[in-house]
């Protein structure tokens, strides 16, 4: 998944596809009652700062699964989950967005949100 690799490295945010999300029965997102992921453009700078933010809160210690899919080729969650701009991040409880993060502001915001989310009714 995600997390720290030897010599002080981060681990890429893996890539999803938009149909990846859209199919209900798909083992890994079955696998998981509790996801996120990052929205994001290849051209945005600001999305390019908050995939670093989003890898280091990771890398950090959280359990729940993050990764990322481009806003460009995910036309039908941007209008199914009106993600309004970029970055953002989607938290999944059953594959639907429980709450979505727009201001990263620092990593220990990201990871204090991600970690309440990842902790809510367990």
């Amino acid at each position: 998944m995600t997390g720290s690799r030897a010599g002080g490295q981060l681990e890429a945010l893996e890539e999803l596809k938009e149909a990846e999300l859209l199919e209900s029965d798909i083992p890994y997102i079955g696998r998981y009652r509790k996801q996120a992921v990052l929205f994001i453009s290849e051209l945005c700078g600001t999305c390019r700062v908050a995939e670093k933010m989003v890898q280091v809160a990771v890398a950090s210690g959280l359990q729940l699964p993050v990764r990322k899919i481009g806003i460009a080729f995910a036309p039908v969650l941007r209008e199914r989950w009106q993600i309004a701009s970029v970055p953002c991040l989607v938290m999944l409880e059953n594959s639907r967005p429980a709450d979505r993060l727009y201001a990263m502001g620092s990593v220990d915001h990201i990871y204090m949100t991600l970690k309440r989310f990842e902790q809510e009714g367990s």
